[in-house]
């Protein structure tokens, strides 16, 4: 049979007829971290393949048939959780979905059918499927596009973006990082100071921030997931970065800073717009999965940058674990979640990580300098250092000048 691996893109020949976790086996591939399709369909691990099958193993890390039987209505499988010990058909596969993002956010208060929200997009399946998700659950949610300036990759990433906006009615926001800051993410590559995936991750959370606070969104989403956000909480335990561990969480209230002199001017300062996390119960290949049932397009590739990050190292070490021992990522994170949310942990920390004050440049929030000096926000330390790196500081003007706001575009 022929066996297509997307990302990484390779081709195989296995000698079949053969089931689906033989065929994985001998390609040494983790059967969490993939989809099997074949003939356009979603199949589990039992369903045995053909010799002259064409096969598309597909990679679910951004970073069944056979006898299964689906949990809700007992029709064949196309999909099997493990952590769930369950399978669904696609129609319950779809509801499993609803029903997850609709456990996290009643779990959590994250959103009422009150609130504006925009959905940050990528292009990826995550950020498209939660955008998905909260349209057919009734939410007002527009999306959210940031132009990083990579090449064909963030041409693609836009393109899909639109189009699913077009086929949905929806309003997108386009905004590009080169044309409202002044350099893109390849610039960073310059950056001595700053990892690539660390200045994108920045300027990301910086625009996003800005965007729904200009257009008045109630809630800010994003499409991090069960893998994001285990891995992400692995790292930091592995680091012991305290004050990152006081603030991870799955729903962040909004903030209102204080002027940096404690004092007020008359004018109403910026803020944190809230931030909420609905996938958190739902892992990448559950996400991957609910696209290609829901005909969703998205950016299958990796970004051509983000080589090296040490989160994926994590996720695949996660994953390890996770195929012997299925629901070990879901007690991990979940585990930590109860326990700050029951216990503040670490209170000290956490109360140190909640204030902010505005920022003395772009007036966006920013935690106060250690120093007690001037408040400058660490979005506008990296723009003011990357203009200087690339010679293009504006004349007669301060380096982190906010830019206008962009009109909405559908």
């Amino acid at each position: 049979m022929k066996v297509t691996r997307r990302n990484p893109d390779e081709q195989h020949e296995v000698a079949g007829p053969k089931p689906v976790r033989d065929v994985l086996a001998e390609l040494d591939i983790n059967p969490e971290t993939v989809l099997v399709i074949h003939d356009g369909t979603l199949v589990t691990k039992d369903q045995v393949l053909p010799d002259d099958a064409e096969v598309e193993v597909r990679s679910v890390i951004s970073g069944g048939a056979g006898g299964a039987r689906c949990r809700g209505c007992r029709r064949p499988a196309i999909i099997e959780i493990a952590w769930h010990n369950s399978a669904f058909c696609a129609d319950c596969f779809i509801d499993h979905v609803r029903a997850q993002v609709r456990r996290a956010i009643d779990g959590h208060a994250m959103l009422s059918y009150r609130d504006r929200i925009v959905v940050a997009v990528s292009g990826g399946k995550d950020s498209l499927a939660l955008w998905d998700v909260l349209l057919d659950m009734g939410y007002r949610v527009d999306g959210f596009y940031l132009g990083l300036g990579i090449g064909g990759y963030s041409e693609r990433s836009r393109e899909v973006c639109e189009r699913f906006a077009a086929q949905r009615g929806a309003t997108l926001h386009v905004r590009e990082l080169a044309e409202d800051f002044g350099f893109a993410v390849p610039d960073t590559t310059k950056d001595q100071r700053r990892s690539t995936c660390g200045v994108c991750g920045l300027s990301k959370r910086y625009a996003f921030n800005r965007v729904a606070l200009e257009e008045g969104y109630d809630a800010m989403a994003t499409g991090h997931n069960l893998d994001d956000e285990a891995s992400q909480l692995l790292g930091n335990l592995l680091r012991w970065q305290v004050p990152f561990l006081s603030r991870q969480d799955v729903a962040l209230p909004a903030g209102e800073p204080v002027p940096a002199d404690g004092g007020h001017d008359g004018h109403a300062a910026p803020k944190l717009a809230k931030k909420v996390k609905p996938l958190y119960r739902l892992g990448e290949r559950e996400m991957a999965a609910y696209c290609l049932i829901k005909g969703i397009d998205y950016v299958v590739e990796e970004c051509p940058l983000v080589g090296g990050n040490t989160v994926l190292r994590y996720k695949e070490a996660l994953n390890q674990i996770e195929a012997a021992s299925p629901g070990t990522k879901a007690q991990f994170l979940f585990g930590f979640l109860d326990r700050v949310r029951d216990q503040h942990f670490p209170g000290e920390h956490a109360d140190q990580a909640a204030a902010v004050v505005p920022c003395s440049e772009c007036e966006m929030p920013t935690p106060p300098p250690d120093d007690g000096g001037r408040p400058v926000c660490a979005f506008c330390r990296t723009r003011t250092r990357m203009l200087a790196l690339l010679e293009r500081a504006p004349q007669g003007a301060p380096a982190a000048t906010p830019p206008t706001a962009s009109a909405a575009r559908s």
